[in-house]
């Protein structure tokens, strides 16, 4: 399914991603899960939000960073079927930038990536919110869900999670939710002027994607 995908669907840089890696956090090591062409990666490196790289994408991406030599490592792989080969406690930021809800198990990857942070380390994901009221839509008065090539219903999703599911994903692994923001102002337009009109009493039902920061408890 991967392989259908066009390549402009592994190449942004997910800057809304590395804006929340605190500063104390933007002097060492960050690895992302997911990696893509690597273009974040390299954004992150050449604009002061890390001083080493490191990538794991599932497929090769032709005309990518993916072979850079500012790498210090990039990983072609499953990383549910594989180990990753890094110690305990390796890295001050992981990026999960919509990757989780493509696992089988996301739950043990999360466990697995908690102990490669340092102690003081962070965990930036961003994760689809079901709930949008788009999708509710299509599935209660429509009766109809339907896969597509991107977005929530996403084909290549195989998880699907709520807000109160994302943090509870994070915290059974070990893990504490500082930080959960909703993607709806980097949108902007009429949803986040509805937001701000109702007082976010409907955040939930117009969050596209929330954008989390965990540490370890």
């Amino acid at each position: 399914m991967y392989e259908a995908k066009q390549n402009s669907y592994f190449r942004n840089v997910r800057k809304e991603l590395l804006d929340l890696i605190p500063v104390q956090n933007r002097i060492g090591k960050v690895l992302e899960i997911g990696a893509g062409g690597g273009d974040t990666l390299l954004y992150a490196l050449e604009n002061g939000y890390a001083q080493n790289i490191f990538g794991v994408e599932l497929c090769e991406i032709d005309n990518s960073f993916q072979k850079s030599h500012q790498f210090d490592k990039f990983i072609i792989g499953n990383i549910e079927q594989m180990e990753l080969p890094f110690s305990d406690e390796s890295f001050d930021v992981i990026l999960c930038g919509d990757v989780l809800e493509h696992l089988v198990d996301p739950y043990h990857i999360v466990h697995v990536l908690r102990g490669l942070l340092k102690q003081d380390g962070v965990l930036i994901a961003s994760i689809p919110n079901i709930r949008e009221w788009h999708t509710m839509r299509e599935v209660f008065f429509r009766g109809d869900f339907k896969y597509t090539d991107s977005g929530i219903l996403d084909r290549t999703h195989l998880r699907f999670f709520c807000k109160k599911n994302i943090i509870t994903l994070f915290e059974n692994n070990g893990m504490a939710v500082t930080k959960i923001e909703t993607n709806i102002a980097l949108h902007g337009g009429r949803t986040n002027l509805l937001n701000k009109i109702t007082m976010g009493i409907f955040e939930e039902f117009l969050t596209y994607q929330y954008l989390t920061v965990s540490q370890k408890k």
